[in-house]
């Protein structure tokens, strides 16, 4: 049986860059720089809505 072969995209990467990490200090800590906003309104705002930087940053007013 053949294998079929696996092709590299570049859709993971595209993906990842969409979605702010809730529990990474380091993703709240960007978005709550680039919206002005704290970083415990940029959590709630992740909880709540979910976490695609273009909701988070409709959500905080950006």
């Amino acid at each position: 049986m053949a294998v079929a072969k696996k092709t590299k995209t570049a859709r993971g990467r595209k993906q990842d860059r969409a979605r702010v990490a809730g529990g990474q200090n380091y993703e709240v800590q960007y978005e709550a720089k680039k919206t002005r906003k704290s970083a415990s309104a940029v959590k709630k705002a992740v909880k709540k809505i979910g976490n695609t930087h273009k909701r988070v940053e409709k959500k905080l007013g950006r």
